[in-house]
């Protein structure tokens, strides 16, 4: 079935980039955006939560702090208010632009961080979805790798923003399977092996997308 833009009207491209921490997502949005750019597209590179100002703010909230600062449910209303702002700030005028955007994290990452791994949320999360956003991308690309791998190359790094790295391996392998769950269920999926070398990984990702840019 032909790719399509994510909301009527839209002549832009949407994509998303999900994983576990660590997992190399962001590394290979950015590198997508850059060959894509080189190439004479019109690009715009973003993340979540974050985004907009707005979103940027309450990115800290959720992202900083002790594993403990935040429930699921809260996080849920935290994580979808960002997202709001940022669909409304940058994504849809990107889109209406025809730009490719390409999301580092979207929605399914609240699917599985809120809504899987800490009790089902699940129907919360998709209620809030529905109500708040109603919007999904036309192509996820899902970078997996083994938890353990992830969770040391996460915290290698260190820095602010390691709430979720800090609740440890368990809730990671959780996260794993959440969105390889995700990935069985919904056809706009695309999986990468993240444990390829990371030019390996860009080539398969420029392959896989090709369709959706010719």
């Amino acid at each position: 079935m032909p790719l399509r833009p994510a909301e009527a009207g839209l002549a832009g491209l949407f994509l998303s980039f999900e994983g576990i921490d660590g997992s190399g997502k962001s590394t290979q949005a950015r590198r997508l955006a850059e060959a894509l750019r080189a190439e004479g597209r019109s690009v715009t590179l973003t993340r979540e939560p974050g985004g907009s100002p707005g979103a940027e703010e309450i990115r800290r909230l959720v992202l900083e702090g002790t594993a403990d600062r935040w429930s699921a449910e809260t996080e849920i209303l935290l994580f979808t208010a960002a997202r709001r702002d940022h669909l409304e700030k940058t994504i849809r005028p990107a889109l209406a632009r025809g730009d490719v955007v390409i999301c580092d994290r979207f929605a399914d990452s609240t699917r599985v961080f809120q809504g899987l791994t800490r009790g089902d949320l699940t129907a919360t999360v998709d209620r809030l979805h529905d109500l708040m956003i109603g919007t999904e991308p036309d192509l996820t690309l899902l970078i997996d790798l083994d938890p353990a791998e992830g969770l040391a190359r996460a915290t290698s790094r260190q820095g602010a923003e390691m709430r979720f790295e800090d609740m440890g391996l368990g809730f990671q392998t959780r996260v794993r399977e959440g969105f390889l769950a995700l990935a069985k269920k919904h056809q706009r999926f695309r999986v990468i092996n993240g444990a390829a070398p990371p030019d390996q990984v860009a080539a398969a990702i420029r392959q896989t997308i090709a369709t959706a840019l010719a």
